[in-house]
């Protein structure tokens, strides 16, 4: 099978596509065939081990210290079911279906196996499968934190990179919610967030949210750059602040930061989850949350998707099709400049 494999740290470049054995999946898991995935935060920061202040060490153990320990990236999956193994029984072969494979990586190939027991549901049924990826590394990221978190009908919901992969799912399952849903991103994605849900909008490159009076329920951190001592008087008693990206200081002292403050501080989102996923399934086939697609690469192409990850400036989703004609998102061309809430 072809896959996108990277056998040195580094940029871009050191991704190439390369021909490998095909897996075979074990008694207790489904083998994919891959359609779509994406090229994430997470990825660049594996590939170039360009992790938080202080987590180099933490990272070596999962990344690898010399040499890649995975050296296929990709954290999500959109694809058909194409054998399973013995113990399985909750897919067939020819299910559509989507999946989080987190740390295991393995999604920027043509075939991946997956645990029954992992992060796995039907893909939506009125979405391409590139339309469907979308859904599973910025919305479960999302749903995991807020699922930490009592957000009903009125309360107030700061997201911080409200553009991003993970801030576009937050925006949208804060409101879904009943949030009054603030959003901080460029002024040139302001139309976006709105037409996501969010009620009002700061551009960070005017203004610095913490400077005004307005206080949060809930502030959700997809930057890194608003630790609690940052944020902590724009937290109303009782609030929470849900760091999505954090160096080690914030995560070692998160805990004491709860019990002092009487507000959460959390750094963790927790397992990935099946029902995460078939929960943000059923908002898409409702028409409830809207995947943002930034620009869809094949696969061939993946030192170019890289390189528009690194630049730092993707909005919602970058693609990789994996099989040519996957989805139902064609007509965006890998050099489309305009992202697209379809």
């Amino acid at each position: 099978m072809r896959a996108a494999v990277y056998r040195r740290f580094g940029g871009p470049e050191t991704v190439h596509i390369e021909q490998i054995a095909k897996p075979s999946p074990r008694r207790d898991e489904i083998l994919i065939k891959v359609q779509a995935s994406t090229v994430s935060a997470a990825d660049h920061r594996s590939r170039g081990r360009d992790v938080p202040r202080g987590l180099g060490a933490l990272a070596a153990l999962s990344i690898g210290i010399f040499r890649p320990r995975k050296r296929i990236l990709g954290m999500d999956v959109a694809g058909i079911v194409e054998a399973v193994g013995v113990d399985v029984t909750g897919f067939v072969p020819g299910d559509e279906v989507i999946a989080m494979l987190g740390a295991r990586f393995g999604g920027h190939a043509e075939y991946v196996c997956v645990p029954q027991g992992g992060a796995i549901a039907a893909k939506p049924r009125n979405l391409g499968f590139e339309e469907a990826v979308t859904l599973v590394f910025g919305g479960i990221t999302a749903r995991g934190f807020l699922n930490q978190v009592t957000v009903t009908a009125g309360s107030r919901v700061l997201v911080n990179g409200a553009s991003g992969a993970v801030g576009t799912a937050a925006v949208q399952l804060a409101k879904q919610l009943g949030a009054h849903v603030t959003a901080v991103c460029s002024g040139t994605n302001s139309d976006l967030v709105t037409s996501l849900g969010a009620d009002r909008v700061i551009d960070y490159t005017l203004d610095d949210f913490t400077a005004d009076r307005a206080t949060y329920d809930v502030i959700v951190d997809c930057v890194g750059n608003a630790p609690f001592e940052r944020v902590e008087a724009s937290l109303n008693p009782g609030g929470a602040l849900l760091l999505v990206i954090s160096d080690l200081a914030g995560i070692l002292r998160a805990s004491r930061q709860s019990r002092v403050s009487g507000r959460l501080v959390s750094a963790s989102v927790g397992k990935y989850r099946s029902e995460d996923l078939a929960h943000l399934v059923a908002l898409a086939e409702a028409g409830r949350y809207r995947p943002v697609i930034d620009r869809v690469y094949a696969l061939s192409d993946v030192v170019e998707a890289h390189r528009h990850v690194d630049a730092g400036h993707k909005i919602g989703n970058v693609v990789l099709r994996i099989e040519a004609g996957a989805g139902s998102h064609a007509a965006l061309a890998r050099e489309s400049a305009t992202p697209s809430p379809v």
